[in-house]
């Protein structure tokens, strides 16, 4: 979710908890000089200001909450000593963020490694021997390609267009795209490239592992002005409220399909398999997932859909029956 006095959600949020220590340890600062400071307009700072006022501890009274005043062009802050004390984590807190940190580590888009090796040795040194330890038995497999990655990231350097080869799960096929790339991405354990789609004239996310060949092409990437990134505060998939809600039920052997489609909910059956619900404006590659998961999934909801599906297992079936009664014994 964007919001217009300053950047996303999250964005706006990590100034905050950035500002009030900031403008602890600098008494008398002015507005035009914190908000170059943070790269925001004067607005957007008075507004952060006016939202931190509202800020405190619970009981929410005049002595429990933040005392922010810009008297002038000069801002004072008070009543905030506790957002002004060192975080302290916990053993279970330092093993979590070593573990995160490490995780990105890992990851091979990540250009400066040097730094993040020094932040780990400081983490490290800091949560003491036993976070450490626990942090140090546990892994976190990201999925990349690093071929792929590579080509993307020269690609971004040298601001050149790209053509690929890319596999579309929804409707089990591979497509031809040329594209201007605009930033590689880590969401949810895969990587992204972000890039305008010459095919489809927008901005459009392309998962790596599911990029079947990728090309640079000799022309320059010529994004559009009014190409903007995709915010994705809300997560990586956000349907449409026209789009079709779906209700699959599929068993043990069929649980990937949680794994490899976009799905809005999931939920155990207790006997190993899952109920999945996901949106989509199309349902003709969900009739193809049905009868390719067979036995190992069913369509529940909605009815109409179920019976679509009930329908061309029936005809497939027949179609099997006259291929087989219509082949001489013996023969092929």
């Amino acid at each position: 979710m964007s919001d217009a006095r300053g950047g996303s959600a999250l964005e706006r949020l990590t100034r905050l908890l950035t500002l009030v220590p900031y403008l602890l340890a600098q008494p008398g600062a002015s507005v035009g000089e914190v908000a170059r400071a943070f790269g925001v307009t004067e607005k957007q700072l008075v507004d952060d200001l006016r939202l931190i006022w509202m800020c405190g501890l619970p009981g929410h009274t005049p002595a429990d909450l933040i005392d922010v005043s810009w008297d002038g062009d000069m801002i004072v802050v008070s009543n905030a000593d506790t957002i002004a004390r060192p975080l302290r984590l916990d053993v279970d807190e330092a093993s979590a963020l070593l573990v995160a940190v490490r995780t990105l580590a890992d990851v091979p888009e990540l250009e400066n490694r040097e730094a993040l090796d020094r932040v780990i040795a400081k983490l490290e040194s800091a949560a003491g021997d036993a976070a450490a330890s626990i942090s140090a038995q546990i892994a976190v497999q990201v999925e990349t390609e690093p071929a792929v990655v590579a080509r993307v990231r020269e690609a971004l350097r040298r601001q050149r267009r790209l053509h690929l080869r890319y596999y579309v799960p929804a409707r089990d096929e591979i497509t031809e795209r040329s594209v201007d790339p605009m930033r590689l991405l880590l969401v949810e354990g895969r990587s992204y490239l972000e890039a305008w789609c010459r095919r489809a004239e927008g901005v459009r996310l392309f998962r790596l592992d599911r990029v079947v060949d990728i090309r640079i092409l000799d022309l320059p990437a010529a994004v559009p002005p009014e190409a903007e990134p995709r915010n994705l505060d809300d997560g990586l998939f956000q349907p449409s409220p026209d789009d079709v809600l779906v209700t699959l039920e599929v068993t043990a052997s069929g649980r990937w399909v949680a794994d490899h489609y976009p799905c809005e909910r999931v939920e155990e059956t207790g006997d190993g398999g899952l109920r999945v619900a996901l949106r989509t404006p199309d349902t003709r590659w969900v009739r193809r997932l049905a009868l390719r998961l067979g036995s190992a999934g069913q369509v529940i909801d909605p009815p109409e859909l179920a019976e679509e599906v009930r329908a061309e297992a029936v005809r497939a079936l027949a179609a099997y029956g006259e291929v087989v009664s219509s082949t001489p014994a013996g023969g092929q």
